[in-house]
């Protein structure tokens, strides 16, 4: 008879773990389970609560579609409390992405929310879609979910970038994910990718996830292949490229470019 850790699998916690890039993509527009399937080329999906109109119940759709065809869905929460937390991961998440991380004190309240006993305090919600909503005796059932759930935090500040070596040192972090857009605004320099800065703070936060086993995350390069390209050579190994909007959009303007460019 098959355990909780059997049925229960991270796919992209296995990748990470063989020290391979992963793919992702952020769900942000679409809020039906069909986008599971139409992202079955990437590794994993988030699904954008923070900068979206999406409810919980469409969000918690799309994480068991995301279940269902293997790919690991993550949420980025629209705040970093209990309740935003705890509530997408009984939806049927498998990590959660914690914005605007400014300490390890913010990191260790993300862990304690998403994790269950001894790393944390997540409340029992009885039977979960994670494990097909059969029973299993309480410790298998937390450790197996401890084990599958992913914890990113976003270096998006000058703050959180002067504390990732101590935000990384929580217990129970996987990633750091670096919200360029954001951490470029706070330095008063929107939209200056190629500044020295942002190479001196992927190089921090690579040393710093690298030095104890964790991982470092690319995002908001949607636009720039060559630094996405640059960074996961540096150490990055995880990848963020764009949203269901975006992508969209793309499409649509380059198809209506192909009628009009058309010669009669």
């Amino acid at each position: 008879m098959s355990g909780a850790r059997d049925i229960l699998r991270n796919n992209v916690k296995e990748k990470l773990a063989r020290d391979e890039v992963v793919a992702s993509m952020t769900v942000r527009l679409t809020a039906s389970v069909e986008i599971a399937r139409i992202a079955a080329g990437f590794d994993t999906f988030y699904v954008d609560m923070q900068h979206s109109s999406l409810s919980l119940e469409s969000c918690g759709q799309i994480c068991v579609a995301g279940l269902q065809v293997g790919i690991a869905p993550f949420v980025r929460v629209a705040a970093n409390t209990p309740e935003h937390i705890s509530r997408v991961l009984d939806a049927g998440a498998l990590g959660v992405i914690a914005p605007n991380i400014q300490s390890a004190q913010e990191a260790q309240e993300v862990v304690r929310a998403a994790k269950f006993s001894p790393l944390g305090e997540r409340s029992n919600a009885g039977n979960l879609v994670h494990l097909q909503y059969r029973s299993f005796p309480a410790t298998e059932i937390h450790a197996a979910l401890n084990e599958a759930t992913m914890i990113i935090v976003q270096i998006e500040s000058a703050a959180a970038l002067a504390n990732v070596d101590e935000i990384m040192a929580v217990e129970g972090i996987d990633m750091a994910l670096i919200g360029l857009n954001d951490l470029l605004a706070a330095w008063g320099i929107p939209g200056e990718f190629d500044h020295p800065r942002v190479r001196e703070a992927y190089a921090k936060t690579i040393a710093a996830c690298r030095s104890r086993g964790k991982h470092c995350g690319v995002g908001g390069l949607a636009s720039r292949p060559d630094l996405v390209g640059e960074f996961v050579k540096m150490g990055a190994r995880y990848v963020s490229t764009g949203t269901d909007l975006a992508f969209l959009l793309g499409a649509c303007a380059s198809r209506a470019k192909q009628v009009r460019d058309i010669n009669l």
